[in-house]
């Protein structure tokens, strides 16, 4: 059960993990992640997603050009 969402609005990406319900969450940057009463994560909320996802795409791509260089 797996389900990701974009929110254009608030440009934030939604990756739901499982359906358990949600006890507490914990940040980190510009990531949340929300926790089981057991720690188990549920569901990841990344914000400012467009930026993040441009940027991790550039991290791929240029790692990429630094392997084939070498």
């Amino acid at each position: 059960m797996q389900k990701i969402k974009y929110s254009k609005d608030v440009d934030a990406l939604l990756i739901e993990l499982s359906d358990k319900p949600i006890d507490h969450a914990e940040e980190e940057g510009q990531i949340i992640i929300h926790f089981t009463k057991e720690n188990e994560p549920v569901m990841l909320e990344i914000l400012d997603a467009s930026q993040f996802i441009i940027r991790a795409f550039q991290s791929v791509i240029n790692q990429k050009e630094i392997t084939d260089a070498a």
